[in-house]
């Protein structure tokens, strides 16, 4: 079983022994590894991180996602309907 496009997020910064990887790269070289690396690859898309796979150096950068005080994701802006609001 190998990688789909869909298991590689927007947002999400794959680095092969320094350079910049393209999803379609990333299936190709998921089909010679075995089930155990592909999970932990998945596992790593998932928290990011810098790991080797069969002697291939990958570093994995995620974006961050936006929080407010309490640790809880932002919601934004809150419209409240009143008299100026139109539907």
């Amino acid at each position: 079983m190998t990688l789909k496009k869909q298991s590689i997020r927007k947002g999400m910064h794959v680095v092969l022994d320094g350079r910049l990887v393209e999803k379609d790269e990333l299936i190709q070289l998921s089909e010679s590894w075995t089930e155990s690396q592909e999970n932990f690859f998945r596992k790593m898309l998932k928290q990011g991180g810098e790991f080797k796979i069969q002697g291939k150096k990958f570093n994995i950068t995620l974006q961050d996602k936006i929080l407010d005080s309490t640790g809880k994701k932002d919601t934004g802006v809150i419209t409240i309907p009143g008299l100026d609001s139109r539907f």
